[in-house]
């Protein structure tokens, strides 16, 4: 397996074990494909979910101009929501699973077909 499968499988992990989804693999492949080179940098693969900063780069780049959404309350709600359900604890909140929960929320898997 390349690098890029070891990361998609790293994500299915946590997406089973510290979110208790079950992942769609194909989705999580398109989302992980989508998120480009980012993935195999450190800083930029995970999302600093105390940081107000971050949570904008997330809600404005990629809820917005990638998925197409309005702005408004709902969408910051909703990353808090996606953290909780990863666990504020936890330290390495992966980009890719963040976005993956987003997409689930959010209904707009078509994004990535």
């Amino acid at each position: 397996m390349g690098k890029r499968d070891d990361l998609i499988a790293q994500y299915a992990s946590d997406l089973k074990t510290k979110c208790g989804m079950q992942p769609d693999m194909e989705l999580l492949t398109k989302v992980t494909i989508g998120c480009g080179p980012s993935i195999y940098n450190a800083d930029a693969a995970t999302v600093a979910a105390t940081q107000p900063s971050e949570l904008e780069t997330v809600k404005n780049n990629f809820l917005i101009k990638k998925l197409g959404l309005r702005d408004g309350p709902e969408l910051m709600q909703a990353i808090n929501k996606v953290i909780d359900t990863y666990g504020r604890s936890e330290r390495n909140k992966y980009r890719v699973v963040v976005y993956y929960m987003l997409v689930k929320h959010f209904g707009k898997e078509a994004a990535y077909a």
